[in-house]
């Protein structure tokens, strides 16, 4: 696998963009031409809903996958957007975290699985759930990097430096290539000067890690997952879109050029 393919989308913080900017960049990337897949692993099924997938349509996710229920290729739901790929989530997934523990290569079960379609994708996005919990750490060893929504409020550099420790615990027990290849600045409000300063608090511990693109908070990029679609879809003329558009190219920028030949 090349260095820089997958990228596990974490932050043990909900509501900070984690899965808009999963769909959104996925979507983004789409459209400029590379194939991408999205994995679902938070059990809520959120990237599902906002990709437009029924549940009806969710016939095997990502706990059959992780179960070893399915191969990972009888998972994989196309989308409306050309290039774009989901594994969904389902019910069934909130039960999973139970089941792993006493399971054999617990930790082992989503990188094993995705083995034989990981080449399949430019890129693969993993949504993990809002906590630093057996799903994620599935998501922290198959990943090549991690990718850090971070929401300008005041907690933020707090929860980064406990999530910075678990990334290097990881790295040494599961996943020595594992890096924390990108921070991205979300729901920014350019009124409140508190947002201002965290983003300069941030770019000042983990300088060029952080992404130039800032998402700014913008009601479109609220409104569109209950119509089932990307806000590039949505309104792709609104400033939420827009800041996506310029994230995904701001991301082929920095990555394209360290991919390896697997």
């Amino acid at each position: 696998m090349s260095k820089f393919r997958t990228f596990a989308l974490v932050n043990q913080k909900g509501g900070v963009g984690k899965t808009t900017t999963a769909i959104n960049l996925g979507t983004a990337l789409a459209a400029m031409g590379k194939t991408a897949l999205v994995i679902d692993l938070d059990p809520q099924g959120n990237a599902s809903t906002g990709l437009g997938i029924e549940r009806a349509q969710r016939e095997n996710g990502t706990y059959d996958v992780l179960m070893g229920a399915v191969p990972a290729a009888d998972a994989i739901v196309t989308t409306t957007i050309p290039r774009l790929s989901i594994i969904p989530s389902t019910v069934d997934l909130a039960g999973a975290e139970i089941e792993l523990v006493t399971s054999e290569r617990r930790e082992q079960r989503l990188k094993e699985a995705l083995a034989p379609v990981a080449r399949q994708f430019d890129y693969i996005l993993i949504d993990c759930p809002p906590s630093l919990n057996l799903l994620t750490l599935n998501a922290l060893v198959v990943a090549d990097a991690l990718l850090v929504p971070l929401q300008t409020e005041f907690y933020a550099l707090e929860g980064l430096s406990y999530l910075v420790q678990t990334v290097e615990r990881v790295k040494k027990a599961f996943n020595n290539k594992l890096e924390l290849a990108g921070i991205i600045l979300t729901m920014f409000d350019r009124r409140n000067s508190l947002s201002e300063q965290v983003a300069q608090d941030v770019r000042g511990h983990f300088a060029a890690t952080v992404f130039e693109t800032i998402i700014p908070r913008n009601v479109r990029v609220s409104e569109a997952p209950s119509y089932g679609l990307p806000v590039l879809i949505y309104d792709h003329r609104c400033v939420g879109a827009q800041a996506y558009i310029q994230l995904a190219a701001e991301f082929l920028k920095r990555f394209e050029g360290k991919r390896g030949n697997g």
